[in-house]
Protein backbone atom coordinates (compact mmCIF):
# COMPACT_ATOMS: atom_id res chain seq x y z
CA UNK A 1 0.00 0.00 0.00
CA UNK A 2 0.87 3.59 -0.52
CA UNK A 3 0.70 5.86 2.55
CA UNK A 4 1.90 9.68 1.86
CA UNK A 5 4.19 8.90 -1.26
CA UNK A 6 5.75 6.51 0.48
CA UNK A 7 5.52 2.49 -0.19
CA UNK A 8 4.76 0.32 2.93
CA UNK A 9 4.31 -3.81 3.20
CA UNK A 10 3.20 -4.73 6.34
CA UNK A 11 3.57 -8.48 6.67
CA UNK A 12 2.51 -11.00 10.11
CA UNK A 13 4.52 -14.31 10.10
CA UNK A 14 3.51 -16.53 12.93
CA UNK A 15 5.68 -19.32 12.49
CA UNK A 16 9.22 -19.84 11.98
CA UNK A 17 10.36 -21.06 8.73
CA UNK A 18 13.81 -20.35 9.30
CA UNK A 19 14.09 -18.05 6.14
CA UNK A 20 12.76 -15.14 7.26
CA UNK A 21 15.36 -12.06 6.96
CA UNK A 22 15.43 -13.11 3.08
CA UNK A 23 11.88 -13.47 2.78
CA UNK A 24 11.68 -9.49 4.50
CA UNK A 25 14.06 -8.83 2.05
CA UNK A 26 12.71 -10.00 -1.25
CA UNK A 27 9.42 -8.25 0.35
CA UNK A 28 11.30 -5.34 0.23
CA UNK A 29 13.13 -5.68 -3.20
CA UNK A 30 9.45 -6.43 -4.82
CA UNK A 31 8.01 -3.58 -3.43
CA UNK A 32 10.83 -1.36 -4.51
CA UNK A 33 11.54 -2.54 -8.05
CA UNK A 34 7.39 -2.02 -8.62
CA UNK A 35 7.52 1.86 -7.56
CA UNK A 36 8.47 3.35 -10.45
CA UNK A 37 7.19 2.64 -14.80
CA UNK A 38 9.31 1.34 -17.81
CA UNK A 39 11.47 4.60 -18.69
CA UNK A 40 11.00 7.29 -15.46
CA UNK A 41 13.99 8.38 -13.42
CA UNK A 42 15.49 6.03 -10.54
CA UNK A 43 15.04 9.31 -8.62
CA UNK A 44 11.73 9.18 -8.90
CA UNK A 45 11.62 5.36 -6.56
CA UNK A 46 9.80 6.03 -3.25
CA UNK A 47 10.96 5.10 -0.29
CA UNK A 48 9.66 1.70 0.70
CA UNK A 49 9.27 0.04 4.15
CA UNK A 50 8.59 -3.43 5.19
CA UNK A 51 6.81 -3.67 8.59
CA UNK A 52 7.13 -7.89 9.81
CA UNK A 53 5.04 -8.71 12.52
CA UNK A 54 6.41 -11.74 14.07
CA UNK A 55 5.51 -14.48 16.45
CA UNK A 56 8.56 -15.76 16.86
CA UNK A 57 11.96 -14.28 18.12
CA UNK A 58 14.14 -13.78 15.49
CA UNK A 59 16.99 -11.71 17.25
CA UNK A 60 19.28 -12.85 20.03
CA UNK A 61 18.68 -10.09 22.42
CA UNK A 62 15.82 -11.09 25.37
CA UNK A 63 14.25 -8.14 25.92
CA UNK A 64 14.48 -5.72 22.93
CA UNK A 65 11.18 -6.40 20.77
CA UNK A 66 11.76 -3.62 18.08
CA UNK A 67 14.56 -3.78 15.23
CA UNK A 68 15.21 -1.32 12.41
CA UNK A 69 17.74 -2.17 9.41
CA UNK A 70 18.36 0.50 6.77
CA UNK A 71 21.71 0.38 4.52
CA UNK A 72 24.55 1.50 5.93
CA UNK A 73 28.49 1.75 4.96
CA UNK A 74 29.99 -0.99 7.63
CA UNK A 75 32.84 1.19 8.77
CA UNK A 76 31.18 4.79 8.52
CA UNK A 77 27.46 3.77 9.01
CA UNK A 78 26.77 6.07 6.52
CA UNK A 79 23.89 5.51 4.93
CA UNK A 80 23.31 4.56 0.98
CA UNK A 81 19.78 5.51 0.69
CA UNK A 82 17.11 6.86 3.29
CA UNK A 83 14.52 5.09 0.67
CA UNK A 84 15.09 1.57 2.26
CA UNK A 85 14.20 0.32 5.69
CA UNK A 86 13.17 -2.91 7.13
CA UNK A 87 11.51 -2.94 10.90
CA UNK A 88 10.46 -5.97 12.43
CA UNK A 89 8.10 -6.45 15.78
CA UNK A 90 8.44 -9.80 17.74
CA UNK A 91 4.83 -10.28 19.81
CA UNK A 92 6.89 -12.73 22.30
CA UNK A 93 9.40 -10.26 23.49
CA UNK A 94 6.58 -7.86 24.26
CA UNK A 95 5.99 -6.38 27.83
CA UNK A 96 2.95 -6.02 30.27
CA UNK A 97 0.46 -4.11 29.23
CA UNK A 98 0.50 -0.79 30.30
CA UNK A 99 -0.96 2.26 31.45
CA UNK A 100 2.26 4.07 29.21
CA UNK A 101 1.75 2.00 25.90
CA UNK A 102 1.90 3.91 22.82
CA UNK A 103 -0.17 3.69 20.15
CA UNK A 104 2.04 0.88 18.47
CA UNK A 105 2.12 -0.92 21.55
CA UNK A 106 -1.18 -1.70 21.61
CA UNK A 107 -1.65 -2.74 18.23
CA UNK A 108 1.37 -5.01 18.95
CA UNK A 109 -0.81 -6.31 21.96
CA UNK A 110 -3.97 -6.55 19.99
CA UNK A 111 -2.35 -8.74 17.41
CA UNK A 112 -1.08 -10.97 20.59
CA UNK A 113 -3.76 -11.26 22.25
CA UNK A 114 -5.54 -14.74 22.66
CA UNK A 115 -7.98 -14.69 25.27
CA UNK A 116 -10.82 -12.29 25.34
CA UNK A 117 -9.71 -11.50 29.24
CA UNK A 118 -6.73 -10.05 27.13
CA UNK A 119 -9.03 -7.86 24.58
CA UNK A 120 -10.95 -6.56 27.63
CA UNK A 121 -7.73 -5.03 29.19
CA UNK A 122 -6.70 -3.20 26.11
CA UNK A 123 -10.67 -1.80 25.04
CA UNK A 124 -10.08 -0.61 28.98
CA UNK A 125 -7.42 1.37 27.76
CA UNK A 126 -9.12 3.87 27.19
CA UNK A 127 -8.24 4.52 22.86
CA UNK A 128 -11.11 4.45 20.80
CA UNK A 129 -9.52 3.48 17.75
CA UNK A 130 -8.72 0.01 19.56
CA UNK A 131 -12.28 0.02 20.71
CA UNK A 132 -13.21 -0.47 17.06
CA UNK A 133 -11.02 -2.72 15.99
CA UNK A 134 -11.86 -5.15 18.73
CA UNK A 135 -15.61 -4.73 18.11
CA UNK A 136 -14.49 -5.02 14.18
CA UNK A 137 -12.81 -8.64 15.16
CA UNK A 138 -15.65 -10.20 16.68
CA UNK A 139 -17.97 -9.04 14.60
CA UNK A 140 -16.15 -11.24 11.94
CA UNK A 141 -15.14 -14.08 14.37
CA UNK A 142 -18.50 -14.57 14.76
CA UNK A 143 -19.92 -14.83 11.38
CA UNK A 144 -20.68 -18.12 9.80
CA UNK A 145 -18.01 -17.79 7.56
CA UNK A 146 -15.69 -17.58 9.87
CA UNK A 147 -16.45 -20.17 12.06
CA UNK A 148 -16.78 -22.59 9.06
CA UNK A 149 -13.22 -21.58 7.80
CA UNK A 150 -12.07 -22.20 11.07
CA UNK A 151 -13.72 -25.56 11.33
CA UNK A 152 -11.90 -26.74 8.01
CA UNK A 153 -8.48 -25.17 9.11
CA UNK A 154 -8.96 -26.91 12.46
CA UNK A 155 -10.18 -30.05 10.65
CA UNK A 156 -6.63 -29.51 8.41
CA UNK A 157 -4.25 -29.09 10.85
CA UNK A 158 -5.51 -32.25 12.96
CA UNK A 159 -4.86 -34.24 10.14
CA UNK A 160 -1.21 -32.46 9.66
CA UNK A 161 -0.63 -33.12 13.23
CA UNK A 162 -1.55 -36.92 13.28
CA UNK A 163 0.33 -37.10 10.11
CA UNK A 164 3.61 -35.64 12.09
CA UNK A 165 2.97 -37.60 14.67
CA UNK A 166 3.31 -40.46 12.44
CA UNK A 167 6.18 -39.87 10.87
CA UNK A 168 8.22 -39.14 13.79
CA UNK A 169 7.34 -42.11 15.47
CA UNK A 170 8.42 -44.03 12.40
CA UNK A 171 11.43 -41.69 12.38
CA UNK A 172 12.37 -41.86 15.79
CA UNK A 173 13.64 -45.27 15.72
CA UNK A 174 16.16 -44.23 13.05
CA UNK A 175 17.17 -41.22 15.16
CA UNK A 176 15.94 -38.95 12.49
CA UNK A 177 12.94 -35.72 13.64
CA UNK A 178 10.96 -34.78 11.07
CA UNK A 179 9.61 -31.10 11.76
CA UNK A 180 7.55 -29.34 13.96
CA UNK A 181 3.54 -29.15 14.29
CA UNK A 182 2.66 -25.70 14.62
CA UNK A 183 -1.34 -25.10 15.43
CA UNK A 184 -1.99 -21.33 14.11
CA UNK A 185 -2.96 -18.80 15.87
CA UNK A 186 -6.50 -16.71 16.51
CA UNK A 187 -4.78 -13.76 14.60
CA UNK A 188 -3.54 -16.25 12.01
CA UNK A 189 -7.01 -18.09 11.29
CA UNK A 190 -8.35 -14.13 10.98
CA UNK A 191 -5.57 -13.50 8.87
CA UNK A 192 -6.73 -16.74 6.81
CA UNK A 193 -10.36 -15.44 6.53
CA UNK A 194 -9.60 -12.02 5.64
CA UNK A 195 -7.55 -13.39 3.17
CA UNK A 196 -10.64 -15.52 1.84
CA UNK A 197 -12.29 -12.88 1.78
CA UNK A 198 -10.56 -10.28 -0.81
CA UNK A 199 -9.86 -13.50 -3.01
CA UNK A 200 -13.38 -13.38 -3.41
CA UNK A 201 -14.55 -9.71 -3.32
CA UNK A 202 -11.59 -9.18 -5.94
CA UNK A 203 -12.95 -11.91 -8.32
Amino acid sequence: MTVNGQKVDVELQISDEGNYPERSLFYRAREYSTGINEGENYNLLPKTFVISILGFNQFSDPKKFYHEFKCLEVTTHEPLTDKMLLQFYELKKLPPLADTDSGIDLWLKLFNAETEEELIKIEEMGASYMSEAIMAYRHVTASSEFRELERCTLRRDMMKHRLFTMLNVRCAKKEMRIGKVWLPTRIQRLKNFTNNLNYFVRN
